[in-house]
């Protein structure tokens, strides 16, 4: 681990428009960096287990060339098992449900006795494309994101299937469940590999109805990525192409915190200590900031 020997303080610019200054001022203080990863796109807290979860693509993101792992931290940056998990092919977003934890894995959704640190299960998502970030609701239900597709899938009562599809999705990213509402980080509409004429914004889906609204006027905000909530109505963010960190509010007001290069990716958040775990795919660097 590489100790970061003074606070590195990321701050909002002086001249912040009024759509910035309503997204709230925070500030992000770097606690530590810990180098060593092979693509790390998605990092989990666990209050558990008081561990980091952190999945290494390794590669290509959609090479089914079984390298892929999920590598094992505390939450002061000390790495546990590198290979904690592995015979994975391109792991991306996690998601913890009891003892279990589940991995988008390209076109399947892995299931992972925590435990043992195995592989128990294998779900397949006939047609994905581009499986990405997963997220659970309150009765154990999975989503997960396909956003090459404009697809989103559920697991439920060991069934895996598709829950929505629709292009008012935007290449759907990160997800977040908040009671009966779905949060999605669109991407933005892609027209050239991951390129996007217009960046995405936050949106919202119904899990009653399935109707997909967005947060705010739909401004473009970024290619989001991670998404995670303070736990005030706000919501900790990042931007992968930007490599921004945002903080954004629920009508989808976003200011900058700082910016981490592209490859920021899907982060995790530690709201006791107001810790974020942020993975930089690029680099193979794991940080930890303290965002208050």
């Amino acid at each position: 681990m590489i100790a970061a020997r003074s606070a590195l303080f990321l701050l909002l610019t002086a001249a912040v428009s009024s759509a910035h200054a309503e997204a709230g001022s925070r500030t992000a203080v770097k606690l530590w960096e810990t180098a060593g990863f092979k693509n790390p796109e998605s990092a989990l807290f666990d209050s558990e287990a008081g561990a980091v979860y952190v999945s290494n693509v390794n590669g290509d993101g959609t090479a089914k060339d079984g390298n892929g792992f999920i590598s094992k931290v505390s939450p002061d940056g000390k790495v546990v098992a590198m290979d904690w998990v592995t015979g994975l092919d391109g792991p991306k977003g996690l998601a913890k449900v009891g003892g279990k934890l589940y991995v988008s894995d390209i076109d399947k959704l892995a299931e992972i006795d925590i435990a043992s640190g195995k592989v128990v299960t294998r779900y397949d998502a006939k047609d994905a494309k581009f499986l990405n970030d997963v997220a659970a609701d309150a009765a154990g239900n999975v989503y997960v994101s396909d956003m090459a597709t404009n697809t989103l899938w559920r697991l439920s009562g060991g069934t895996f299937e598709v829950f929505l599809k629709d292009d008012k999705l935007e290449g759907p990213n990160g997800l977040l469940v908040e009671g009966d509402t779905l949060l999605v980080g669109a991407w933005g509409v892609m027209n050239d590999g991951f390129a996007t004429k217009v960046p995405g914004h936050l949106k919202a889906v119904s899990l009653k109805d399935k109707s997909i609204t967005s947060r705010g006027d739909a401004s473009p905000i970024g290619n989001l990525d991670g998404l995670e909530p303070f736990g005030d109505g706000t919501y900790l963010v990042t931007d992968w192409m930007a490599g921004k960190v945002l903080s954004m509010t629920a009508d989808g007001k976003a200011a900058e915190l700082g910016n981490l290069g592209q490859g920021t990716a899907d982060l995790g958040y530690d709201p006791k200590t107001n810790t974020a775990f942020i993975p930089q795919m690029k680099t193979g660097v794991l940080y930890g900031y303290k965002v208050e």
